[in-house]
């Protein structure tokens, strides 16, 4: 979840919130509980990777399961790209487009070459990137002229732009989807998929909310809503080493892209498998174990939105369909327990998916109804060679 998007989410949030940047924070955050119990009680009782792809097939049916899954490989594709454009910004902000497309092709490579992130890598790059984060708030809450009093200086938005903002931000918090698609990988899961998944999110919230307050001690909520490279320009406001925190932001976008471009090729796999994609991407190289047509396809698909697309259009985009995804997966729960109580959360997070979503800025929206309607004509299209009603 520490990736690209406490690098870069706060400023276009900031764009959108005003000096109500935190209230974004704040239901992002609350959303962002609501999709993680959620998913952990769907996690525990179907420990089978797949995520939401699963859950939605099988308490909704196929065509649930089917857009859950195309919203998790086209959102997360646009997350690629997002991260990709982050190395961009930080390394070579002059060449931003360029960089970010040699980084997709570099670590699409690497997948294909069958190279993975390990999870003992995955813990020092955290615990790096954490240890810069926590130097840089130290630094940039005790500079001259820093001042959190500026959290609430200037003009809040309204809830239009709170939701806004908490749409965009939203993008910072969606990683422990990946936690539940580990169904199978993991040692007990009905005791350990829900207590990573809530760990993980409690910590990426305190997280967010310093590193939060630092930006807006140092830039102001207008100068953060400028910023595409918001901790590096408060880094260099505040007189901490900005190289620290430009190879801090590339390692987390890298590591994250590495992980991300093979998980969503591994879904699209499984989605070619099953007939919703096209059965050529299902072939898995003998030697390498690896699914190359599909790592290929994935990588291409990143790397001309890392040429074409804005930062904070890829950000947008990408919010859209992870929360259609989580829409999903929260209507999965809501079928687990006809109970008032156990619905009260799971309906939370149903609506506030919605309603968050519909709030990201138009392009982003209309956007990401044009894919998800893409998705649902393209599982009619795979229904139709299967009139038995069984899945493909």
């Amino acid at each position: 979840m520490v990736g690209a998007g406490v690098f870069v989410a706060f400023g276009p949030a900031a764009a959108a919130a005003g000096s109500a940047l935190f209230a974004g924070l704040a239901v992002a955050a609350a959303l962002a509980y609501c999709n993680a119990s959620s998913s952990a009680r769907l996690a525990a009782l179907y420990p089978q990777s797949g995520g939401t792809y699963v859950y939605g097939r099988i308490r909704l049916g196929p065509f649930w399961g089917h857009l859950a899954g195309w919203s998790f490989v086209v959102g997360k594709s646009a997350s690629c790209a997002a991260m990709a454009l982050t190395v961009g910004h930080y390394a070579w902000p002059r060449h931003a487009h360029a960089v970010a497309v040699a980084a997709v092709v570099a670590l699409t490579a690497l997948n294909i070459a069958g190279v993975e992130r390990s999870a003992r890598m995955a813990r020092l790059v955290v615990a790096g990137v954490l240890a810069v984060l926590v130097a840089f708030v130290a630094v940039a809450l005790t500079a001259d002229g820093a001042d959190p009093a500026r959290a609430v200086e200037g003009v809040a938005a309204g809830p239009f732009g709170v939701l806004q903002a908490a749409g965009l931000l939203f993008f910072a918090f969606a990683g422990y989807a990946r936690i539940a698609t580990l169904g199978e990988e993991v040692r007990d899961p009905a005791r350990t998929l829900p207590r990573a998944i809530f760990v993980a999110l409690g910590t990426a919230l305190a997280v967010y909310a310093l590193v939060g307050l630092a930006l807006v001690a140092v830039l102001g909520v207008d100068g953060l809503a400028r910023s595409a490279a918001p901790v590096a320009d408060a880094a260099r406001a505040a007189g901490f080493p900005v190289p620290v925190v430009t190879v801090a932001a590339a390692v987390a976008a890298l590591g994250s892209l590495l992980a991300l471009i093979l998980g969503v090729s591994r879904t699209s796999l499984a989605m070619a498998r099953d007939g919703h994609l096209p059965r050529a991407l299902a072939v898995v190289d003998e030697k390498r174990r690896v699914p190359v047509r599909a790592e290929l396809a994935v990588g291409a698909v990143v790397a001309v939105a890392a040429a074409t697309v804005d930062l904070r259009a890829a950000i947008g985009f990408s919010s859209f369909a992870v929360l259609g995804y989580y829409a999903i997966a929260n209507a999965s729960a809501w079928t687990l327990d006809p109970s008032v109580r156990a619905r009260i959360v799971p309906g939370s997070g149903l609506v506030g998916c919605l309603l968050v979503a519909l709030s990201l800025p138009r392009e982003s929206v209309v956007g990401g109804i044009v894919v998800l309607a893409a998705g649902a004509l393209a599982y009619c299209a795979t229904r139709a060679n299967n009139p038995a009603g069984t899945e493909p």
